[in-house]
Order: structure tokens, then sequence, then C-alpha cells
């Protein structure tokens, strides 16, 4: 046969996830932490890397790293289960409680991996999008919900891209309106210190994801986290890949979640950072900053500057920046991931350079 059977359909109109990944001098574009592993931890994780049986399949659900989240989080084992990265368990969502004939609520701007995961499942994407400050509009998306036909939404907490954090009573107002699954998305919130991991005992409805990519420095390592019901988590059991998180994968996280206190200074100076990068951005002509509870800020350019001109101009000096300027509602906005002091100082001297040539 000279021909190929066609891809599922959905595909067609499906737009393959583009991080944007460039080599660059300065990389403040995937809101990883710049600062690795700290050494004497990485002499540890090294240590139980040579430890790991390479010739064996790994425990399938890492139920030693299960027990230790757990015990963390006040939790028994069956509330907890881990996966290859934070995208797994959101594909993995969208598996679950998705697919033909059923809804999922999307909040845009927001990740847009939410809205692909549901595409790639067949599920209609329902949008309801944030308000001019980024908030969520809690008396639209219940008014929304109370319609019944939405299976599962997600809530990013700080939101990404824009970085604003949603209030718990929000939340709780969203939870107790509807049985539709609420997943919270936390990726961020050690950078927030705020959590609605208080609401899972009041909510079975409530599902709360997190990650060793950030605040960790594990980007590399691909490992992420749900807390949620056992009768929720049992669901994704159905769902997982065999063996989808690999032993050392899970070697490596048992030993960073023992130490993650050490992690603690470097999130504080990120922290500070991001205050100084918000106070220094809103400071230019041309630029408005937007406050943020995470490791990024969202920022936008005045309309006769061009934003992907800018970004380019950043990049031919070996800073990178992840560009959104041509996403819906974040026109002429670029977004920067928090670094170090010297990485910062490079960003804002490649951002003004690029301003005095606009």
């Amino acid at each position: 046969m000279s021909r190929i059977c066609a891809p599922a359909p959905q595909l067609e109109r499906l737009e393959p996830y583009d991080p944007k990944y460039i080599p660059a001098k300065v990389m403040l574009s995937a809101n990883e932490n710049t600062a690795d592993v700290p050494s004497e931890i990485r002499r540890q994780v090294e240590s139980a890397i040579r430890a790991v049986r390479l010739n064996r399949y790994p425990d399938p659900l890492a139920n030693d790293l299960r027990d230790m989240i757990a015990e963390a989080n006040g939790l028994d084992r069956d509330q907890v289960i881990v996966g290859n990265g934070g995208d797994e368990l959101l594909f993995n969502l969208a598996l679950a409680w998705g697919g033909s004939g059923r809804k999922f609520l999307n909040m845009p701007p927001t990740f847009s991996v939410y809205a692909n995961n549901a595409l790639l499942t067949s599920t209609e994407v329902v949008d309801v999008p944030r308000l001019a400050d980024f908030s969520v509009d809690e008396v639209a998306v219940v008014a929304r919900l109370l319609k019944g036909d939405i299976a599962y939404t997600i809530i990013t907490n700080p939101n990404n891209p824009t970085g604003n954090l949603t209030d718990s009573e929000v939340i709780r107002y969203i939870l107790e309106a509807t049985d539709t699954l609420v997943m919270v998305d936390e990726a961020y919130f050690e950078f927030s210190r705020d959590t609605v991991r208080p609401l899972l005992e009041q909510f079975p409805n409530l599902l709360i994801l997190r990650t060793f990519s950030k605040a960790f420095s594990l980007a590399g390592v691909r490992l992420g986290y749900l807390l949620g019901h056992a009768e929720v988590i049992d669901q994704f059991k159905k769902v997982r890949q065999p063996y989808s998180v690999d032993a050392v994968s899970q070697a490596v996280a048992r030993v960073v979640y023992q130490n993650r206190a050490a992690f603690e200074r470097g999130i504080d100076a990120i922290m500070g950072e991001r205050d100084r990068l918000f106070d220094e951005l809103n400071s230019l002509g041309g630029v408005v900053a937007y406050p943020s509870s995470s490791n990024y800020i969202l920022f936008k350019l005045d309309d006769e500057i061009d934003a992907g001109r800018a970004w380019q101009h950043m990049l031919d000096v070996g800073v990178l920046v992840r560009d959104f300027s041509n996403a819906p509602m974040l026109r002429n906005c670029l977004r920067v991931s928090i670094g170090n002091s010297d990485e910062n100082d490079a960003f804002l001297a490649a951002l003004k350079r690029a301003l005095a040539m606009a």
C-alpha cells in the first residue's frame, strides 16, 4: 500500500505543545529553579542512584515515596499517587474524567496543556475566561457549573502564566456549589506559601496537584504527585501507564523530599528576587508587570512596542524569556522566570536594550 491510515480526527485541530526550548546563556523561559540541587544533597542522590537495581522494574506505585508524601501532608498512602511529572497526571485526569460526551471547564488564560489534554481525549472544552485582572470569575464559573454537565475543572494556583493567586474562599465557594471534580494545580505553591490542603477533609471532589520540578530543582527528573480522596486516587491507578515513574527518579525524589527543608533558603531568595524584579520592571517606561505569587512574572509592553521583536532582541544577546504576545488575552505580554541576581540583572539589561531599540 502507498497510503497510511489517517490519525485520530481530534489531532487535526491540535497544535503540539511547544515550550519554546532554545539554548541561551540566560534561560528564564520555563519557570525552572535556576539553582541546581545543593551539592550535599546531590551526593546523597548519587549514592541512592548507585544502589538502584537497573535490571529490575521499579515499584509500580512508588510506595515508599507515597508514604513520605502522605505523612508530610497528614494523609494515608491511598490518598497519594505519583506520576512522571505533573504532565502525566494532568493527562490522566483527562483520561479518567474526560472523554467523548464529557466536558472540561477551562479558565483562560492559563496553562495551555489543560485544553490540549481535553482535545486529545475528545473532551469538550468550555471556556469561562478570567477577569481583566486575571482573577477567576467565580460568579460565572459557578453559574456554568450549576448546569450540571461539567465533569472536571482545573484552577491553577498560582495561575500560570499570570502569577496571581486565587483565594481559598473562592475555591471553597466553587467546591460547595458542585460535584464536579476540581483539581487545584499547586505546582508553584511553595512560592506563594498558600495551599488548599485544609479543604481536602471537607470536599471529596477536591484534587491537589504538586510537582518536584519547580521549588525542588528537579525539572529534569520528571516527578509530580496528587493529593485526594482514596476513591478518586483509585481511578488514577486505572489509567496510569505501568511503571511510569522509573526507579532512578523514585530514588532521587526520596532523597530530595527527605531534605526538602534545605531548599527553603533558595525559595526565599527567589521570592526576594521576584519582588525586586517586579519593582524594577514597573519602573521602566513602556512596561507593566503583573503581581505574582510564583517564580515568574508576566509583563506587558506598551502597544507601540512589538513584544515579539523585543523577545528576539533579548535572545540575540543570550537572554531567553517566554513570548505570550500572540496568546489570547495576553497580547504583547512576555513572561520571565525568576533567576538568581546575576541572571535577573542580565535580563533587565537585555530588556532595557530591547526597549531602546523599539
